[in-house]
């Protein structure tokens, strides 16, 4: 199914802004500062640097790959967070493997959120501002709560009491940045709402969430109707629970034993299944021996 991409606003004037060397912005105190905090700039990707603290050092080939392609079809999702080091040149904060992907993908630009000297407080000033707007989309306002996290170092209880928001409201935003790209993509674009993504989300495999998605859009259910679906493909998962047995077991008691195997004058072998059935197996040893047990048997 082809869907239609909505282009997200990248401050290209701002683009241009950063690129005049009369405005070399390196404070929060200089002028037009507070138009760059908060916002999402395209970038050249050449003018950034990876960060040589950065912990990883290794990343998977297939996943980049594949990372790769998804950017080639969708554009990039989640912007990277770069800090302005010099004039026209940024270091990489977070987001190598978007990065790296969009290297792969053939792209020369990358929408970026651009970090300043000393801009943490404006930018948890900008970022509370964003997520009270009432025109964002769910997936923009999980973005707002991630940058939060990673880059002002914010837990939830913080972020709480600065949004407003329950810590579970909270959380439930986040936890929509673990969906497959197409279907935040889907978020954004209005092919599916919040609730939708909420209720897929608790599927892991990515690729049965894409399959869930594509059910949704062409068939129109309800959230409620994903919602049954999500538990009948849980339901599905589950082992069949084996059938307990009727009746009850019971130990044969060992004089017992002894009574029949003397009677028989063999050793008898007595064996009781779990529903309380059983069966009791006399040995012989010749014609004679079987002819001696059927006498037994008519008394």
């Amino acid at each position: 199914m082809t869907q239609v991409v909505k282009k997200q606003a990248l401050g290209r004037g701002l683009s241009a802004l950063l690129k005049d060397p009369e405005n070399n912005i390196q404070s929060v105190e200089d002028k037009n500062a507070d138009k760059v905090v908060g916002n999402i700039i395209e970038r050249e990707i050449d003018s950034i640097e990876i960060n040589p603290c950065q912990p990883r050092s290794t990343f998977n080939e297939e996943s980049l790959k594949e990372l790769a392609t998804s950017i080639r079809e969708l554009g990039v999702i989640q912007p990277i967070t770069v800090r302005k080091i010099d004039f026209n040149k940024y270091q990489l904060i977070s987001g190598e493997r978007r990065l790296r992907a969009s290297k792969m993908s053939g792209l020369t630009v990358i929408p970026a959120y651009i970090r300043i000297a000393n801009d943490n407080e404006s930018l948890i000033m900008a970022l509370v501002e964003n997520i009270q707007r009432h025109d964002l989309d769910p997936i923009e306002i999980a973005l707002s709560y991630q940058r939060l996290i990673e880059e002002i170092q914010l837990t939830q209880e913080q972020m709480s009491d600065r949004v407003g928001k329950k810590r579970s409201t909270i959380a439930n935003y986040l936890r929509l940045l673990k969906l497959d790209p197409i279907i935040q993509t889907g978020i954004r674009d209005g092919f599916i709402s919040m609730g939708h993504g909420r209720a897929i989300i608790n599927i892991e495999d990515q690729d049965v969430q894409t399959d869930i998605y594509q059910k949704i859009v062409s068939q129109n259910l309800s959230v409620r109707e994903t919602e049954a679906l999500v538990k009948t493909y849980q339901e599905s998962l589950k082992p069949n629970p084996t059938k307990a047995p009727k009746g009850s077991s019971f130990d044969i008691a060992t004089d017992d034993k002894k009574l029949i195997s003397t009677f028989f004058g063999t050793k008898v072998d007595i064996k009781v299944a779990g529903n309380g059935k059983g069966k009791i197996a006399i040995p012989f040893h010749s014609e004679e021996d079987f002819n001696r047990i059927i006498k037994l048997i008519k008394g």
